[in-house]
């Protein structure tokens, strides 16, 4: 346990390498693809990339140090997770690994834990940065 107790510094680099990697994926495609998307006005598409994109970089800049960072990214990256639960995921149910043809696989729990992560990021902030958070 001591070998991990010397890691645990490290711990919150897991879920905001995590939400980066996740929110760069499907941000930065939305810059290319903007008239085609959901039914939303092309803007509404560039707002939610800059969120998306601008989440993920200042999730990594907190874990290097502000603390201010770190909440914002929560809260940004937050949003386009709401938006995405109410407007295509809930209606769905909560499964999103079920494949059948009558529940193609577009439930809602992976937005809900990526919004959980989001927000605790919202609100510990750097805290979780503290070996014993």
């Amino acid at each position: 346990m001591n070998t991990l107790n010397n890691f645990s510094g490290l711990g919150h680099w897991l879920p905001r390498a995590s939400l980066a990697a996740t929110f760069l994926y499907h941000g930065f495609p939305k810059f290319m693809m903007a008239q085609g998307m959901a039914d939303m006005p092309v803007i509404a598409v560039y707002m939610l990339a800059m969120m998306e994109v601008g989440g993920a970089i200042l999730i990594l800049w907190g874990g290097l140090g502000p603390d201010w960072a770190t909440r914002i990214a929560g809260l940004l990256m937050a949003v386009p997770m709401v938006g995405a639960i109410g407007m295509v995921h809930a209606q769905n149910g909560w499964n999103s690994v079920n494949m059948s043809p009558d529940m193609p696989g577009k439930g809602m729990e992976f937005q809900v834990l990526i919004l959980a992560i989001a927000l605790f990021f919202a609100v510990k902030g750097n805290g979780a940065n503290e070996a014993n958070a």
